[in-house]
């Protein structure tokens, strides 16, 4: 037992994983505090932070489960709703763009309108929970969440980091033409 509470401290403790964290940290703040910024500042520091948050996800390593307890979720509903109405209300007509349904890992020609605004949503739900739970600073559920993150990251999350970071990338300013 307690060579698994060295391993979980270490885990949690070292610099991949407080990396992740604090780029995880950093997002969510951007997407909470979005009318801070003008359009351009916000989509310029989106796409600087985005790749920088798949890149510390993908080198996070894998690591146990420390509890059996179903995890604690910590965003809500409307914590949800307030992002995506935000980013959604930033973002206006440039929200929605064109990506390819994937089912499975399998690329189909069903192409769909997607949303940044609901892509940035889901995104901040996981990095959400994962920054509120290094908020409690109980190490057991700091080591579950960052576990759950990465696996999310693996499932779907990961995925629409890249799909965001594409459509931000096509909202182009004028400026750069």
């Amino acid at each position: 037992m307690i060579f698994l509470k060295e391993r979980m401290k270490q885990y949690i403790y070292q610099d991949s994983t407080i990396a992740f964290v604090t780029a995880a940290a950093q997002t969510c703040l951007l997407l909470e505090k979005i009318n801070d910024h003008d359009r351009e500042e916000w989509r310029e520091q989106m796409m600087r932070l985005l790749p920088v948050l798949y890149l510390r996800a993908r080198l996070l390593e894998e690591a146990q489960m420390m509890t059996e307890d179903e995890p604690q979720r910590f965003v809500t509903e409307e914590d949800y709703n307030f992002v995506l109405a935000g980013v959604r209300g930033f973002l206006g007509q440039d929200d929605a763009y064109l990506d390819v349904f994937v089912d499975q890992g399998i690329y189909t020609d069903e192409v769909q309108t997607a949303y940044i605004s609901e892509g940035l949503a889901d995104i901040y739900q996981e990095l959400k929970d994962l920054a509120a739970a290094f908020q409690t600073g109980e190490e057991a559920v700091m080591n579950d969440a960052v576990v759950l993150c990465r696996q999310a990251f693996f499932d779907h999350w990961g995925r629409k980091v890249l799909a965001v970071l594409r459509a931000l990338h096509e909202i182009s300013d004028t400026s750069y033409q």
